[in-house]
């Protein structure tokens, strides 16, 4: 399992996923994870969900951008 998880963490950076549409995300988790059952099948379907939810959140960026995701202006914040 680790080295499963290890090979598809090393492949979503490597492929550019990251930051890709959700759509495109799942498309290419479904086709990696597939393969991933192929190259590692000792994997239980357990261990694939587990690798998937784990896969799907590190393709996920850290600090979310966009205009929802604002700091507060210097005002609000003395305000807190």
């Amino acid at each position: 399992m680790e080295r499963a998880r290890d090979e598809l963490f090393s492949a979503i950076r490597q492929c550019g996923v990251i930051g890709a549409p959700e759509a495109d995300q799942i498309a290419w988790m479904d086709e990696t994870l597939d393969y991933m059952k192929q190259r590692h099948p000792g994997l239980s379907g357990t261990e694939v969900e587990q690798l998937r939810i784990a896969g799907l959140r590190f393709t996920q960026p850290v600090i979310p951008h966009g205009r929802e995701h604002t700091a507060l202006s210097g005002q609000d914040a003395n305000a807190a």
